[in-house]
């Protein structure tokens, strides 16, 4: 639109300075928000010590927990499954467990984690491109241990107690709410809120938790993304046959429009990654022109997708 349209990009970028500034405050005031927010409630503690140990057995719960859940039930899990040593698996992945631990955020350790699963561990990216995405968003089972462990210690401080029932609840609620997370830092407080709400336990108890978040967030985060790389390695291993023959094939169409070269002047049909193997062979993807894309029925595993390509004479 030329001309017409300086107008309203010169307004959207005032917005964006705006909204950006406007964080920037919040980020610079919220530590100061979150002190006394700590200390009103520290106040109104009437045993202060015994809130402490509470505090302390809470922390070592939690990490007791995260432990068992790694070391044991995705450890176990991916042995039984694979009969791949998990300890070898875990070095593969040690770059992206470290950065979890960093950065508390599964999204921002999805690069390293792609990485070191297909560099490392020999993950097929057809797998990690798949899997790890979808784990990064609904895969927090650290978060939903954290969850329900906070839940049971805000009812045991306010003197509360769960039955059977609201403890089976809690369980489920906090696994839900984990799988709604955003895979952000602290998301798993603003997911409290629907778990503590379900059984009707006080939300602004929150805040006594707030203080050891910083740590228990980045612990339950690297279990996060382990999980993550230890399904990708699951996925992957009853995977693998079916991506071989799929390779193959891809090989065995690629290597006969090479060897026949479009020498009859008539289009000639690929699938997929057939095509993509002759643009890699021979650097013809500038010159390989798709004309139809369509669903093929008689497919050996019963449906499949192919391009309508027209290759050069050689």
């Amino acid at each position: 639109m030329g001309d017409q349209a300086v107008l309203m990009v010169q307004f959207f970028n005032i917005m964006n300075e705006i909204v950006m500034r406007m964080v920037k405050v919040i980020m610079w005031y919220s530590p100061i928000g979150i002190f006394f927010l700590i200390v009103s409630k520290i106040l109104l503690i009437k045993d202060l010590m015994s809130t402490a140990q509470s505090l302390g057995l809470y922390m070592l719960t939690v990490i007791l927990g995260l432990i068992i859940h790694s070391c044991g039930t995705l450890a176990i899990s991916f042995f039984l499954l694979t009969r791949r040593n998990p300890v070898t698996f875990f070095r593969g992945i040690f770059q992206a467990w470290i950065t979890a631990l960093g950065t508390a955020s599964s999204a921002a350790t999805l690069p390293i984690t792609f990485r070191c699963l297909e560099e490392n561990n020999g993950i097929d990216k057809r797998v990690t491109r798949f899997v790890l995405p979808i784990g990064a968003t609904i895969n927090m089972d650290g978060t939903a241990l954290y969850e329900a462990v906070a839940s049971i210690f805000i009812s045991q401080v306010n003197a509360f107690q769960l039955s059977f029932t609201q403890i089976i609840v809690v369980s489920f609620t906090a696994t839900l709410a984990a799988i709604g997370a955003a895979s952000v830092p602290s998301a798993g407080l603003v997911t409290m809120i629907l778990v503590l709400s379900a059984v009707g336990l006080p939300t602004d108890d929150i805040s006594l938790i707030l203080a050891v978040d910083w740590l228990l967030d980045r612990l339950r985060t690297s279990i996060n993304v382990v999980g993550d790389a230890f399904g990708a390695g699951i996925v992957d291993h009853f995977c693998k046959a079916e991506l071989q023959k799929q390779d193959e094939e891809a090989a065995a169409q690629a290597k006969e429009a090479l060897e026949t070269g479009g020498g009859d002047g008539r289009p000639r049909r690929l699938s997929v990654a057939a095509a993509l193997q002759v643009s890699d062979q021979r650097g013809l993807f500038p010159q390989i022109h798709v004309t139809e894309v369509h669903s093929c029925q008689n497919s050996p595993r019963g449906s499949c997708h192919e391009l309508r390509v027209e290759t050069p004479t050689y």
